[in-house]
């Protein structure tokens, strides 16, 4: 099953729009599918009181990404053959977000409010959603809300929110869990920054979207938390997931053209030596 590779650029950015266009152009290079950024205001993120108390909250103002990129994001994206994607953080958001993304990206923490889920499933576009944390009642919720409001297209990704997640918390057989029970396309969305997880996602789970958290240079606002790839680490997973897919052919059993010239050098049945007596007449035998 082909995946597709989403680059989440998250509040590694800067708010400078020279660094996002080259989280873009590394996107590509890497062969992702996808580029995806977030939108949200701080203020509307947490609640006075919590700002109040949480000065190192009301300093993540400065990872907000002005919506003022958006339009030369989403064209420099599709410019490079990528689909491109953001977060909403605020109902505003999703109104703003329509004319540029391809799909929308539900972050686990919005996975509880209605009215978020709601807004985005009626703008009829493809809707991916985070289920970190979550119990499966809440997810069941979540997709019915979801459904009852439109969404035709959805894929949910399977998700541990925890920066990084250890390997042995990544409980990745809840792919399956949420596959047969959704009956939608699921994917992992990674905090482990381990190419075994990745690759057992995919070929062992059967992930049909990846995303992972992307910097440049381990100079983004996020990166010293520890969930945050680096071009040089993810590219060659993707390419060797990539590359495997030539492997797979077509399911049909039969001789192949690199075997062709072996065929007669078997066993013969008649007497068991090789090669095939029909072979062995040609000598002269």
């Amino acid at each position: 099953m082909p995946c597709d590779f989403v680059a989440e650029v998250s509040s590694n950015h800067h708010r400078d729009l020279e660094r996002s266009l080259a989280f873009v152009a590394a996107a590509a290079a890497m062969g992702c599918t996808a580029v995806k950024f977030q939108l949200f205001r701080i203020d509307e993120l947490f609640a006075p009181e919590i700002l109040a108390a949480r000065p190192e909250l009301r300093r993540r103002r400065a990872w907000e990404l002005p919506p003022e990129q958006l339009p030369l994001l989403a064209r420099a994206a599709h410019e490079r053959g990528l689909q491109f994607s953001c977060t909403p953080f605020y109902l505003e958001a999703v109104t703003q977000l329509a004319p540029h993304v391809d799909f929308y990206k539900i972050a686990s923490y919005e996975l509880l409010w209605d009215e978020l889920l709601a807004a985005t499933a009626r703008t009829g576009r493809p809707v991916v959603l985070s289920t970190g944390m979550a119990t499966l009642d809440e997810v069941d919720h979540a997709v019915a809300v979801l459904r009852r409001n439109g969404c035709r297209d959805l894929r949910l990704l399977h998700c541990v929110s925890g920066y990084p997640t250890p390997l042995e918390q990544c409980n990745l057989a809840v792919i399956d869990t949420l596959r047969e029970r959704y009956g939608c396309g699921v994917g992992w969305s990674d905090h482990s920054v381990r190419p075994e997880v990745v690759q057992r996602a995919v070929l062992r789970w059967g992930a049909s979207m990846v995303e992972f958290h992307l910097d440049l240079d381990g100079q983004g606002a996020e990166y010293a938390t520890g969930h945050c790839w680096l071009p040089e680490q993810m590219a060659p997973v993707i390419q060797g997931l990539r590359a495997g897919t030539a492997a797979d052919g077509s399911g049909d059993k039969r001789p192949v053209a690199a075997e062709l010239a072996d065929r007669d050098w078997r066993a013969d049945p008649g007497d068991g030596l090789r090669p095939l007596r029909a072979l062995r007449r040609g000598t002269g035998s």
